[in-house]
């Protein structure tokens, strides 16, 4: 692949975002890797030394909670390279909760970051990307499938960036542009320590939910014993980038693909909270 194919990627100061932006450089790309603070570039920039790809990674700062931020980071892409091939929305935030118990800003909060954000930073890409026949790639979750106690809001930000992008898909493919979700399972990554979780508290603020949330928190610490590495995940990331013909959903894992099938073929939904209700019991 030519190195002059430009993809920017969101998200990157740590987890799939960082280990996404190593592997499309080590694909060909040029990688403009985007975080909120680019204070926080160093892993990144020492994951990219240490690959023999640090001359095709640069670090921008966006916000995608800033419509100027994104306008000033794509025309600042425009300017260095002439063109832009690629978008991938990665950066996201976690919310471990439920709504009777926080009321909505969370809820606002998470959709603001994990679904408007998204929307903005692919609206205001596309007619770049359509200047160059590119894709948008779009790591969602298998949380954005299969709704998952205690993730209401994650859970629903998820639901709908995968319905944004299912229903944008044949729209963009008549101009030429591609556009995927990758769908991760438990992935071991800064994203879930960032979330800053303090079980304790949480279970003390849970009131009547808190027997549903011990035995939630059980489940999870059991499945990222599990978890598969950001890298094993950001794999999948750049097949989407790079495949002649990427489909529209693509899931990191088997366990995730066996997850996500329990979903798309659960025509009343009795799979799924069989199998959710299993873990708050």
């Amino acid at each position: 692949m030519a190195v002059d194919r430009t993809v920017l990627i969101t998200g990157t100061s740590s987890g799939i975002g960082l280990a996404a932006a190593v592997a499309a450089a080590r694909a060909g790309f040029r990688v403009v890797a985007t975080m909120r603070d680019p204070r926080r570039s160093g892993a990144l920039l020492k994951a990219a030394e240490a690959a023999g790809v640090a001359d095709r990674v640069e670090v921008a700062r966006l916000d995608v909670t800033d419509a100027a931020s994104v306008a000033e980071c794509l025309a600042s892409v425009l300017d260095r390279h002439g063109r832009l091939d690629a978008v991938v929305n990665n950066a996201g935030a976690g919310r471990v909760g439920t709504v009777e118990r926080d009321g909505l800003a969370p809820v606002r909060e998470v959709m603001e970051v994990n679904f408007f954000g998204v929307v903005e930073v692919t609206r205001a890409a596309l007619p770049h990307l359509r200047a160059t026949g590119g894709r948008v790639v779009t790591v969602t979750s298998v949380g954005g499938v299969v709704g998952q106690p205690f993730n209401e809001a994650y859970s629903a930000a998820k639901f709908a960036v995968e319905g944004f992008m299912e229903s944008l898909a044949p729209v963009a493919a008549t101009v030429g542009v591609a556009v995927s979700v990758v769908e991760p399972g438990a992935v071991a990554s800064e994203f879930v320590a960032s979330q800053g979780i303090d079980l304790p508290a949480l279970l003390a603020a849970a009131g009547p939910y808190a027997p549903a949330l011990d035995a939630y928190a059980a489940r999870t610490r059991a499945a990222f014993d599990q978890a598969q590495t950001p890298e094993e995940a950001a794999e999948t990331v750049v097949a989407a980038l790079t495949a002649d013909r990427p489909p529209f959903r693509l899931q990191t894992s088997e366990r995730a693909r066996a997850f996500v099938a329990a979903k798309l073929a659960d025509l009343d939904g009795s799979a799924v909270q069989g199998l959710t209700s299993g873990w708050v019991a």
